[in-house]
């Protein structure tokens, strides 16, 4: 069962984060926006920064919850942005605060979650060495952080949702290509 209080903090960072950036706000307006005392927050969190990296793993487990698997390149570029494009005003005052590297880390983490359930289930009975298994999943991880980072970079002023229809009618079978090339190799 959640913790009634706790969840309340979460939200009442999340509204102020999507009203001011991140530098302005205090556990003093958590606290008086949230309607409880200072004690309540230091008993659940130790800091801001703590209560950044629990959102972003919360969200990270959300996503690997939603998303058990993962069936196109597509989907997962979607369910890495999914959030930031629902919350775009605080993710950018995350992004552009000193804690940039908390959110920038689970990042990566969800890339590297969507890209590598989506890539199992394209090797999956393929006979393809790990070596190039690993270099894909890299590659395609990459493409989706940059891609992310890029967005966020502009201000996520451009429709995401577009951008990525667009690039993976670009790249529309390249990653099933790439595994069928690996295979015909090292036979």
């Amino acid at each position: 069962m959640p913790n009634f209080t706790k969840t309340a903090i979460k939200n009442t960072f999340v509204k102020l984060l999507n009203e001011k950036p991140l530098n302005q706000i205090t556990v003093k307006n958590i606290v008086e926006e949230c309607g409880i005392n200072r004690n309540s927050f230091y008993y659940h969190f130790q800091d801001i920064p703590s209560l950044i990296e629990e959102l972003v793993i919360d969200e990270m487990n959300r996503i690997i919850s939603q998303y058990p698997t993962v069936d196109s390149f597509e989907q997962a570029l979607t369910a890495a942005t999914e959030f930031a494009s629902e919350n775009r005003r605080a993710i950018l005052h995350i992004y552009n605060s000193v804690n940039r590297d908390i959110f920038e880390q689970y990042l990566w983490k969800v890339c590297d979650y969507v890209v590598s359930s989506y890539a199992a289930s394209v090797f999956d009975g393929k006979p393809i060495s790990d070596f190039d298994k690993e270099l894909l999943v890299r590659l395609f991880k990459c493409s989706c952080f940059g891609l992310c980072i890029d967005w966020m970079d502009n201000k996520m002023k451009d429709d995401v949702s577009a951008q990525i229809a667009r690039f993976c009618e670009l790249h529309r079978d390249m990653f099933e290509e790439m595994v069928n090339r690996s295979v015909e190799s090292d036979r």
